[in-house]
Parts: C-alpha cells; sequence; structure tokens
C-alpha cells in the first residue's frame, strides 16, 4: 500500500508536458518552439522503402489536424523533423524531393523542381542518426537544416510542394502519412 501511495505522489509532482513519444527509439519531444511559436506534435511514423526504414518522421503543427488538406492550405508555422535510421546519400534524398514534387505537385511542379537545387546543399550526405528538418515560416518560406548547414527558399508555394512528399495524394510512404495525421 506504502509503495502505491508513493507513486501516486511521485506522479503528481512530476511535470504534464515532460513526456515525450519515442518512435523507433528516436525521442520525439511533444513540441518545439520555432521564432517563438510553439509547434505541437501532430503524429509520427517510420519511412521505409520496402521493408528497408529510412528515418523517422514527424510532423509539428501551430493547429493540430487530421486534414491534410487543411495543413497545406494554413498559413501557419509547420515542420518536418527526420531522423535517420541508415545512412543516405544526398542524391537519393534529392531523388526522392524531385519524386516527390513531380507526383504531388501537377503543373507547378516544373516551376518547383529547380528551386530543389538551393537546399541540396545544406543536406549533403546524411548518416545514420543525422537529422533534416523542413520549417514552413509563413512570410519567409521554406528552411530547411540538414548535416552540412541550412538554406531558405522563399514563397509558400516551394514550401507547399516539400510538405507534399509527406501529405500530398501520393506521399513517399502512405502508413508516415497516416501516421503523420495522428491517424
Amino acid at each position: 500500500m506504502r509503495k502505491a501511495a508513493a507513486v501516486a505522489a511521485l506522479l503528481l509532482v512530476l511535470p504534464l508536458g515532460a513526456a515525450a513519444r519515442k518512435v523507433a527509439g528516436v525521442e520525439l519531444p511533444d513540441s518545439v518552439t520555432v521564432e517563438g511559436k510553439e509547434l505541437r506534435l501532430n503524429g509520427a511514423g517510420i519511412r521505409k522503402k520496402l521493408w528497408i526504414e529510412v528515418y523517422v518522421g514527424a510532423l509539428y503543427l501551430a493547429t493540430p489536424s487530421s486534414d491534410a488538406n487543411a495543413i497545406l492550405a494554413a498559413d501557419e508555422p509547420r515542420r518536418v523533423r527526420m531522423v535517420f535510421r541508415r545512412d543516405v546519400d544526398q542524391k537519393s534524398i534529392m531523388g526522392a524531393f524531385r519524386d516527390g514534387f513531380e507526383a504531388n505537385s501537377g503543373a507547378e511542379a516544373a516551376a518547383l523542381v529547380p528551386q530543389l537545387d538551393r537546399i541540396a546543399p545544406a543536406i549533403g550526405d546524411v548518416k545514420k542518426g543525422g537529422e533534416i528538418t523542413v520549417t514552413y515560416l509563413p512570410g519567409t518560406g521554406a528552411v530547411v537544416t540538414g548535416p552540412k548547414g541550412t538554406a531558405t527558399v522563399e514563397g509558400k508555394a516551394f514550401a507547399d510542394a516539400l510538405f507534399r512528399n509527406w501529405l500530398g495524394r501520393k506521399p513517399a510512404d502512405d502508413d508516415l502519412k497516416r501516421r503523420m495525421l495522428g491517424k
């Protein structure tokens, strides 16, 4: 009985928001702060190519939602964090982004794909445990941070094309999309 009371007392003094979600051994905080704005973890999962785990992907939003179209339409900060489960070279990452643009951005893709060259230097090759974040900031555009630095591409259209890689009609991984949407 005393042990139960001690455990209950301990639970009362622990901060409620301290717990983070763990996906495939990767700690994902419940929230991140981007330019003074709190973004909440909307959902997270594992990006797989065939049966190979490529990265843990987490979607952070200012306004949580399970509606991909509403997320893309909103002019609010958002972020995808990718923590890689294996080494992936820059060419493969950029190829996946390019494929996503072409699969999900329709006629816009032709104008947007060349802008991918602006983020490539920040990405470089990613080693196991390495991270890439893609953040949309209203009034700024897409901010991509990788092992080699940070690159910014102005405008919402490019940012939306990047986020459609995960949330579009033809995402790279349907299960990851579903999990990022909290389903």
